[in-house]
């Protein structure tokens, strides 16, 4: 008996040191390992920097970028950015924000609009007011599409629009470029990013017609199909159906028949004398 004890007293302890065994390895499973000792330094901004700020040792800094690439255009030493000249923001930089090429000048180049288009591009300015600005909610760096109001000319007064360029990009809202504003505000113009062409249909349209944007969804860059609309698509079809219809339902009501008399012929005696009368039978 004692010997059986000793037994599953042994068996036991083994099945616990296994069970220990491995709680253990899970728990190391679990466990988040070190985070990676950094292999490089990234150049980001010190302070929130806007559009037309000049860059310089006090607002930028070193910080340790664990990765083994950098990202694109991003600068691992101020002295890399510095070090060919002065440059100035084009795009505003958040405060800890890496410092990209596409946001800063080249060295020694000015923050002018011109600096902010691409190559191959023109900038082409839109007259617009509280509506046809979209309200103000319109901000540089957003993609809207340009529309041209005007009417036929032909005597019959109809107007039409057309939808003349698409997700077209803006430089500019007035006077500020590259400004992260807090809150919408209504402008006078709008510059925009556009080729040689399309810079030509806007120019040419400002003085046919009225031109209104239409604010796109960022990302989404393909064109659209678009066609002309008129006045005749602003109808509304169905009370028009309903008078068709009536219209029909009148026409094909059977047009009422006279009434038909019919007579019975009634004879009356009173002796020798015989008297016949007509006598009205019934209508149908």
């Amino acid at each position: 008996m004692r010997h059986n004890n000793l037994i599953i007293l042994v068996f036991a302890l083994a099945m616990g040191g296994i069970a220990a065994f491995l709680a253990r390895n899970w728990l190391v499973s679990q466990t988040p390992t070190a985070a990676a000792a950094p292999v490089g330094t990234i150049v980001v901004a010190v302070t929130s920097l806007g559009f037309g700020a000049e860059i310089t040792s006090d607002n930028i800094a070193e910080i340790p970028y664990a990765a083994a690439a950098l990202p694109d255009g991003s600068f691992a030493t101020v002295h890399d950015l510095l070090k060919d000249g002065r440059r100035v923001v084009l795009t505003p930089l958040g405060r800890n924000e890496p410092v990209l090429r596409s946001k800063v000048t080249a060295p020694g180049q000015h923050a002018s609009l011109s600096s902010l288009l691409e190559n191959g591009k023109r900038a082409v300015t839109v007259p617009v007011d509280d509506v046809r600005g979209v309200a103000g909610f319109i901000l540089p760096g957003d993609r809207v599409d340009v529309v041209l109001i005007r009417n036929e000319g032909s005597g019959n007064n109809q107007s039409y629009s057309d939808v003349i360029i698409q997700y077209v990009k803006v430089l500019a809202v007035d006077q500020v470029a590259g400004e992260r504003q807090e809150r919408p505000t209504v402008a006078k113009a709008v510059t925009l990013e556009v080729t040689s062409e399309q810079a030509q249909k806007v120019l040419l349209a400002t003085n046919v017609g009225k031109l209104s944007l239409v604010l796109r969804r960022p990302g989404v860059d393909s064109s659209e199909s678009s066609r002309r609309v008129t006045e005749r698509d602003l109808a509304i079809a169905e009370p028009i159906e309903r008078s068709v219809v009536a219209a029909a339902s009148v026409t094909a009501a059977p047009a009422p028949t006279a009434p038909t008399t019919e007579f019975s012929t009634v004879t009356v005696i009173r002796g020798a004398k015989r008297e016949e009368y007509a006598v009205i039978r019934g209508t149908r």
